[in-house]
Parts: C-alpha cells; structure tokens; sequence
C-alpha cells in the first residue's frame, strides 16, 4: 500500500532560481555616463564584466552580493572606459536625419545625401553613393526601417548572384532564406532547412559574407563542425580561415554598426 501511495504522489521539485536583470548607472573615466545591464544568474560562476555592440554586461552569480558587484565594476573602470572610447573612435553613430553622410555598405563606405519625399526610401545614387529620401516630419523609426529594408534587399541581391554557383553538390536547397539582427551568430541553419543570415553582413565586405553563406549550406551535408564539414567547406571555398580571421577583427564593429543605424 505504501508503495502504490508512493507512486501516486506527486513529487515536487523546488523551482529553479530565475535569472534577474536591471540596469545599473556607471561614470566611466572620461566623465561619459553609461548604463551597465546588470545580470544575476544562476549558472554564472564567477564576476563577470562585457562588453558588445549593445553596450556593457556586469554578471553575478546568485551567492555574490551587489556591493561586490559595483566593486569589481570600479576596479574595472579604465578598461570599460578604453572599450567604449574603441567603439566611438570605430564610427559607432546614430542615424540622424541631414546629419549622417555616409553609409556603411559591402566593406565601405558610401557618400549619402537626403532628399524630401512623401515617403522614406534608401537607394542607390549612381553607382558609388547614396539617396535617402523621406518626409520632413519622418521619425527615427521610419528612417531605421527603410534602412533595414534597403540593407536586407541588397542581401537578398548578394545570396541571389552567389547560391547558384554553390547548390550542386547539396542534397537541396534551403528551405528559406531569413535576415535578422543577431548578438552573436553571423548564420545558421535550421531543422527545417531555414537559413538564417546576419543582417550585418551586408556591411562586411562581399568575401567574408559568401563564406558564411558557404558555411551554412555546407551544414545541408553536415550538421556538426566535424572534419568532413570542414573539408566540405575547404573544397567549396578555400580562402576561408582568411574570411574567420576578418569577422574576428571587425565582426564587433560591424555589428555595432548596424546596431547604432538600425536601432
């Protein structure tokens, strides 16, 4: 009987601690005034201070108090100071209306100029520059959003010319391609055979985002990053430990870019 009684029970487990977020207001050296995005996990181990293209990241484990924490951010102070002077001195700037001159499009920089329009539209001015038209009364909003379409358009041009040239050999093509705006990722590909792309790569220059392109279609063949993948990927694009070193000095940049324009 007890045993039947036992089996009946429900057992209960004690839930699991939740990760907790806020945001906590820091000087930095220069007398720049920041917000740290502090984060109290449970699976952190340790003190830990980031920073990325969506600004600064103070984690604590659950048994660290929060004096601890702003201590640490303290003893780090010149460093958070010499990340942020890095990302402002690598052209992190907000789109501005009239403001903004240029853009950043396939490895460069091209010249912009703006023009009144009943609607906003980003396109090309000639072959090396250009237009961004919009309404006088247009928001930041509106202006970020034809920017993520003009951007997503040239990337959808970009995989059109190279997917082609790439598919044989492949037991099929990807289901669908998709932009998005990632923190980490450059691509990836799912079950189903959706291909996700990094939206900042239209801002790499043009080898570095076929090599992604590559890479997540070699995963058609390979699911893991086992040697047979990267022979797949060797025989399809060769140059590519060149295009990995380029994403692991510029791909923060990149992605701050495209942040800092797109919101």
């Amino acid at each position: 009987m007890r045993s039947l009684f036992r089996l009946l029970t429900t057992t209960r487990t004690a839930p699991k601690p939740a990760v907790q977020r806020d945001s906590l207001g820091f000087v930095l050296a220069d007398g720049r005034r920041i917000d740290v995005l502090r984060v109290r996990d449970p699976r952190a181990r340790r003190i830990k201070l980031s920073v990325d293209e969506r600004g600064a990241r103070l984690s604590l484990p659950l048994r660290a108090s929060l004096v601890s924490g702003e201590r640490f951010l303290f003893e780090h102070r010149d460093w958070l100071t010499a990340q942020f002077a890095a990302q402002t001195q690598a052209g992190i700037e907000a789109l501005q209306r009239d403001a903004t001159r240029e853009l950043p499009l396939r490895g460069t920089m091209l010249s912009l100029r703006w023009e009144s329009a009943r609607a906003s539209r980003l396109e090309f001015d000639g072959d090396a520059a250009l237009l961004f038209r919009a309404p006088a009364s247009a928001g930041e909003a509106a202006l970020q959003r034809a920017l993520r379409d003009f951007y997503e358009a040239q990337g959808r041009a970009d995989v059109g010319r190279w997917l082609p040239k790439y598919l044989a050999g492949l037991p099929r093509a990807p289901r669908r391609i998709v932009f998005k705006r990632t923190s980490s990722q450059w691509g990836s590909l799912a079950p189903d055979g959706t291909l996700m792309l990094d939206l900042a790569l239209v801002l790499a220059r043009p080898s570095a985002f076929e090599y992604v392109l590559v890479h997540e279609l070699c995963h058609l063949l390979h699911a893991d990053h086992s040697r047979r993948f990267w022979r797949e990927v060797e025989a399809r694009f060769p140059a590519w430990r060149a295009e990995r070193d380029y994403f692991h000095a510029e791909g923060r940049r990149l992605k701050g870019m495209l942040r800092a324009l797109a919101g």
